[in-house]
């Protein structure tokens, strides 16, 4: 399972909390590429459910992780 941040973008907006199979079906719906569909595919318990992209992907950066500043720059 291989995940992008553009791969990940497609479940912004899918209804969380939600099962894998839930989320397939969003992503489906939506007309994701196929390689969202197959990563959720890969996961491993159907019947879990998964309150975020966090839940399937820990390493989904954040809105901070985009934050930089060059303190330098501005003072």
């Amino acid at each position: 399972m291989i995940w992008t941040v553009e791969l990940a973008s497609y479940l912004d907006d899918a209804p969380w909390p939600a099962t894998r199979d839930e989320l397939i079906d969003y992503a489906d719906r939506i007309g994701a590429p196929l390689e969202v569909i197959e990563n959720l595919k890969e996961l491993e318990d159907d019947d879990e459910i998964y309150e975020t992209i966090e839940d399937i992907w820990p390493d989904y950066p954040s809105d901070e992780d985009f934050f930089f500043m060059d303190e330098d720059e501005y003072t």
